[in-house]
Order: structure tokens, then sequence, then C-alpha cells
């Protein structure tokens, strides 16, 4: 799952969506525009050049482009966040940090923009910070820029959206994360001046790099302090588990695995793994069907699913014990899901040059799941007067279907994909009852695990 911030697209030889989202309802009857959308590397996924001027209703995406899409109050409801922000708990008093090669030259005032459109309030503080080097100047030709751009939009605006009273700190690195260990260094000093100079409580990290492109474990082992860091002063980490399924970019980023894979920092024992779910909501965000792991290769044509599986570097760790049965020896991801889906994509609001123009796009991915949780917890550290640090203990201290974590049992993250000729399948991993490798110990009810995590 190289993450090569590239915006390319899934199938070679497509050409891109046209500019205008008013295409015939008759010419989208099925989500066969999923042959010619495109990938924003690292974990977010943009459908294809469909935009608004305003945000669209999810009727209305269904409509324009045979893909449902979701705004910040249904994602709110489905996650059953609305009484935490009754009783005053919305993140006030903690901060986000997320973390982004280049950033978006764009985000404070695209911020600015969808929070008017979906009437939140504009976080108490929004910084953005280059601890690590000055980022180049943001080229609209360069698509690994652009990729990261809307990697840092799906970010920020939807980590706001969980806790619209966390404040937001911003790292941008100035070296492009891709495989291997190109990239990691700036983004690791990044984080550990983050947590030396105290400036937030929840790390999100939408990317990943396969496991296997690392010339060593040892090289992986290198770039751990930030990790050590954040567990010695109660900092959580989250990161993305992937959108290639049990496979994943070999070193070029083009050519995928064809057996099992998990990507890093995902699969570090230190950091909670977040996988990724398609929801099927109403207009108010009550679920029309339960959540199921998402899989939309038979769409894409691709490997095109959430991550996981069990990491060839890391042994299990004690907290996984009680999940031993399913991930044997080994440290298994994800740990926990949210919503991943293009079909139920995140309406994000992007301004920057490179684009058809300033607008709300779908976007989905695992890069959608992981700041979705900082923003819930965020909420949590809120309510117990304190920093929660590692959370995964607790997680799986509650276990799948306790208070607060919903159990997944429909879908899989089997990927089938062609190259070189041949078509490959990497089986993947059912979700059944209890803990899999799929989804991990399952979602989240927001209300009630904030209830749990605060105790």
């Amino acid at each position: 799952m190289g993450r090569r911030s590239v915006f390319v697209s899934l199938v070679a030889g497509l050409a891109a969506l046209g500019l205008s989202v008013m295409a015939p309802a008759s010419a989208v009857a099925r989500p066969a525009a999923a042959a010619r959308v495109a990938v924003a590397r690292p974990f977010a996924i943009r459908l294809g050049n469909y935009h608004w001027a305003q945000p669209p209703t999810t009727s209305q995406c269904l409509q324009t482009t045979g893909y449902a899409c979701y705004r910040p109050s249904q994602f709110q409801e489905a996650y059953d966040l609305k009484p935490l922000y009754a009783s005053g708990l919305n993140g006030r008093g903690k901060t986000i940090i997320i973390v982004d090669s280049f950033g978006s030259p764009t985000i404070k005032s695209d911020l600015a923009t969808f929070d008017a459109a979906f009437h939140l309030p504009a976080p108490p503080r929004f910084t953005v910070l280059q601890p690590v080097g000055k980022v180049p100047p943001f080229d609209p030709t360069n698509p690994t820029m652009v990729g990261w751009a809307e990697e840092t939009s799906l970010d920020v605006e939807y980590s706001h959206a969980m806790a619209p009273g966390a404040n937001i700190v911003l790292l941008e690195t100035p070296v492009a994360e891709t495989e291997g260990t190109v990239g990691f260094p700036q983004i690791i000093a990044a984080e550990n001046y983050a947590i030396d100079h105290h400036l937030g409580d929840v790390i999100s990290q939408s990317f990943g790099a396969t496991e296997e492109t690392f010339p060593s474990p040892d090289s992986i082992f290198d770039l751990r302090s930030a990790y050590f860091n954040a567990a010695a002063h109660n900092v959580t980490v989250l990161a993305s588990s992937g959108d290639q399924g049990v496979s994943g970019y070999h070193f070029n980023g083009v050519t995928l695995y064809t057996y099992r894979v998990v990507d890093w920092p995902s699969s570090d024992p230190l950091v909670t793994s977040v996988g990724g779910l398609q929801l099927h909501l109403d207009a108010q965000g009550n679920r029309t069907l339960p959540d199921n792991v998402w899989n939309e290769t038979y769409l894409f044509g691709t490997a095109v699913a959430s991550g996981g599986g069990t990491s060839a570097v890391f042994s299990r760790p004690g907290y996984q014990n009680s999940v031993a049965k399913v991930v044997g020896l080994r440290r298994g991801t994800p740990d926990i899901s949210l919503s991943a889906a293009v079909n139920g994509g995140a309406l994000v609001y992007m301004s920057f040059a490179g684009l058809p123009g300033p607008a709300f796009y779908i976007i989905g991915g695992t890069s959608e799941a992981s700041p979705e949780l900082a923003g819930i917890v965020a909420i949590a550290d809120q309510a117990a007067g304190h920093d929660l640090g590692l959370l995964n203990p607790a997680l799986y201290g509650i276990g799948s279907g306790g208070p607060g974590i919903p159990d997944i049992t429909i879908g899989n993250n089997t990927v089938t994909f062609t190259q070189n000729g041949h078509t490959y399948t990497v089986r993947g991993y059912n979700a059944v009852p209890g803990y899999d490798m799929a989804s991990g110990l399952g979602t989240v009810d927001a209300a009630k695990l904030v209830a749990e995590l605060a105790k």
C-alpha cells in the first residue's frame, strides 16, 4: 500500500471523469463510474471529477454518480455522537494532531468553507506547522502534491467534524512518504517534535507502507521512536490499515503483492490500527442496513478494500492474547473499523489548484476512518479528564460486542486484480462474530465507548 500520494487511475487507460456533475441519471444507473475512479495516495480515494459548488444530499449523489455520499451530521448520528455533544463533550480542551506530507495550501480557508456549509463551529485553534523543514511550493501539476492536499483536506475536515470543539495541529513534512523508509524519517521527527512540545493528545496517520518494502525489520524498528515517545506521554497514535485489502504495493508503488501483507505503522503494537467499513445511511444518518467490511474490489476491478492481516515484523502483543486463536503468534490488524467506502464516501471541500474547481468532492478510503476515530478519542480524553494514551489494552478489554464496540459480521477483505496478464486473488478474512482481521473488534458507538474509555 505504497504511499506515493500520487493521483493515478485505478484502471489503466481509462480517461478521468468529465468536469460536469450534471450527467443524466440514466448514465449512472449503477455505480459503473468506479471503473474511472482515481486514487490519491496515501489512503484517500476520490470519486473522479464529480464535484458540487454546494454540498449535495445523499439522494443527489446517488442520482448523479450512482454512489451515496454522507455529510458530517450523518456520520455524527451513525456513530452516536450527538448525546455526547448534548452533554458538553465535543473535544474541547484537547488537540488532534494530523500528519501529512506537503499539506494543502488552502486548508484553513477550505475548513472555514466546510464549517459554514455544514453549520459547524470553527476549531478553537487551528495551527499549521512545518517543524522539520519548509515544504516546497505547491505545484498543481504535481500529482503527488495534489494527492497529499486531498489527503490533508479529508483528515482535517473529518477529525474536526467528529470533535468540533477540539483544537487541530497540522504537521506538514517536506518529503512525500512512499514505500519503504522514504518520507518516514521526516514524519517521525515531526511527531517527536509535537510530543516533546506537548502540542496534542491524539495523532492521526492516514498513511503507511507495506512491511515487505522496508530493507529489513531493523529499518522499521529504527523508525519507532515517536511511538515510544507517545506511549511515555499518554498520547494516542492511530493509523489507517490500508486500501488494498490483504494485498499491498511493492516498492515501485505499482505492482501488487500476490500474497497477504500488511502496512506499517498500522501493524505497530504501539499504534491503534483503524480499518474500513461501508455504512448504509438515510438522510438523517440512521442505518438502513448493517455495516459491512469495506470491499469495493468488485466495483473498481482491482484491489480496493480494507487492509488487515498479521504482521511479518511484530509478534503478538499482550493485549491481543484474548484473540490469540485468530492472530496466532503475530500482531493482527485492524483493531477497530470506521467508515471508508467510496459508495458512502465523505463530502470534502477543496479549493486548491489542480482540481476541476473549488467544490465539494466525494472521498473514501481508510484515510477517512483514522481521523474520524481521532475526533472520538479527543472526546474520550475530555470525558476522562486526562489523555488515554495507547487505546488497545482498553479496547481489547472491552472486547468485540462489548459496550461501545458493535460487532461487524458481514463482508471480507479478499481482493482480485490483474497484472502482467494474469488474474490473482488474494484470499482475505471474513467478518465473523468476535474479533477478525477484516473488521477488528468492530466499530464505534461513541456515546457508550467514550463512557467506557473514560472509566
